[in-house]
């Protein structure tokens, strides 16, 4: 069994309480503290002795084998496997980066609305459900090509508006509303185009999309967005740096 280790919660931080145990377990894991084979605490046991309900400590397990720290074996358990290779990206948006780059970047803002949120991105805002949401889509392009589509869920009081998405980037929209991105957790993997998103794209449907989920937290620990973007393969692709520690 893997050791018991001392978690400390802060319960009345806006980070939302299976974030902060993930991020201990993971810290542990790669600091060595928690080695591969090592057993992990039962999801039962783990709930009692920090008293959080399951469906926390739940997710708090799942985002560690999200992150390929952590697997499920039938009739094991869940073990700590081999630490993966971190690769550092830039916490920038697509705006920034092309404007930087001379790219001449351009936003087409296909949806605006504002509205009750659903469970789940309640959940990803670390809202109260129903709260009010932003919803926006967008297609960004380069040189007058389509790169990519972006759907973006903000909480209704940071959110900018929709003519000045047409002008600006979104980081750049919340920085002059006094909201910056300090931390973001991110994923990133590909898909086959659908029929509508080839379209918007200037792509054959099912061609092959990367894909990037990415919730952004300000200085203060609060959700400020939930992004799910995808990008034309053929015209784009992250640049990581991989460091040796």
């Amino acid at each position: 069994m893997t050791p018991t280790l001392s978690v400390e919660l802060d319960r009345s931080s806006p980070v939302p309480l299976y974030f902060q145990v993930a991020q201990v377990f993971e810290k542990a894991i790669l600091d060595g503290q928690l080695k591969p084979g090592d057993r992990f605490e039962n999801e039962l046991a783990l709930a009692s002795r920090l008293s959080l309900s399951r469906p926390t400590t739940r997710r708090a397990i799942q985002e560690l084998v999200d992150k390929g720290l952590l697997v499920r074996k039938r009739g094991v358990g869940t073990q700590v496997v081999q630490t993966p290779v971190h690769r550092p990206v830039k916490l920038t948006s697509l705006f920034d980066d092309l404007a930087r780059a001379g790219q001449e970047p351009a936003t087409k803002v296909l949806e605006y609305a504002v509205g009750p949120a659903s469970d789940e991105i309640a959940e990803r805002l670390n809202l109260q459900a129903g709260s009010e949401v932003v919803t926006m889509r967008r297609l960004r392009m380069s040189g007058g090509q389509p790169l990519a589509l972006m759907t973006n869920y903000l909480p209704a009081s940071i959110a900018p508006d929709r003519d000045e998405l047409e002008r600006a980037g979104l980081y750049q929209s919340l920085r002059s509303r006094g909201v910056h991105i300090r931390l973001a957790q991110q994923r990133i993997g590909a898909k086959a185009a659908e029929r509508d998103e080839a379209k918007l794209l200037d792509e054959k449907p099912k061609a092959p999309l990367l894909v990037m989920e990415r919730t952004a937290f300000d200085d203060s620990g609060r959700v400020v967005e939930y992004g799910s973007h995808a990008y034309r393969a053929s015209r784009y692709y992250f640049d990581t740096t991989l460091v040796d520690r």
